[in-house]
């Protein structure tokens, strides 16, 4: 591998469970500085139902914050961010807003992007299930359509018949070959960027 790049992996509304350290751990070994802030300081859910819970008390804005705070020692580097479901929608959010991202790694999930939101060529990967619940397809194409005019180079990667949190071998989404495929994928994209 030519370099390594520095990636802020987010987790999803179950919070920081060992699924997110396993993913880093699979990232650092491919060579790559992973950082896993943990949003929910400490709290994790056994259900999403439990997690939303969870994400709705801590709040949508103060979660922004923690996760600002967590990357602002590193973003003079040029991060790569990244992120499961929420997490996704975290990183989406911090990487539209830092002129130095390198590469957004969605994993479950997108986030709503401003009007006047605005990347250089920033490279995107999208992985999601196909269908999925939460990221319907209406509105997985519109999400293309809009990151395509804020300047974004996106790849969407679907996969069929998988559960929304796939790569979760603890979660009954999991879907072994789906998740080994995205791992494939992600990493080379990874490659790719570090250049």
């Amino acid at each position: 591998m030519a370099s390594s790049t520095t990636i802020v992996l987010f987790h999803s509304a179950y919070g920081l469970r060992p699924a997110v350290h396993a993913a880093a751990e699979r990232l650092r070994a491919a060579g790559h500085e992973v950082h896993v802030p943990d949003l929910y300081e400490g709290r994790t859910a056994e259900t999403v139902e439990d997690g939303m819970v969870v994400k709705d008390e801590i709040g949508h804005e103060e979660l922004l914050r923690r996760a600002v705070t967590a990357v602002a020692p590193l973003s003079d580097r040029g991060l790569v961010y990244a992120g499961f479901s929420l997490g996704a929608a975290i990183a989406q959010n911090l990487a539209l807003g830092d002129e130095k991202a390198r590469g957004l790694l969605l994993l479950h999930g997108t986030s709503d992007l401003a009007e006047d939101a605005s990347v250089d060529e920033l490279p995107v990967q999208l992985h999601v299930a196909d269908p999925d619940p939460f990221e319907p397809h209406d509105w997985l194409n519109a999400w293309y359509l809009r990151m395509g005019r804020a300047g974004a180079d996106v790849e969407v990667h679907r996969y069929p018949g998988a559960g929304h949190l796939f790569t979760d071998p603890e979660l009954a989404d999991y879907d072994a070959e789906a998740a080994e495929t995205t791992w494939r994928v992600a990493l080379s994209f990874l490659d790719e960027i570090a250049g």
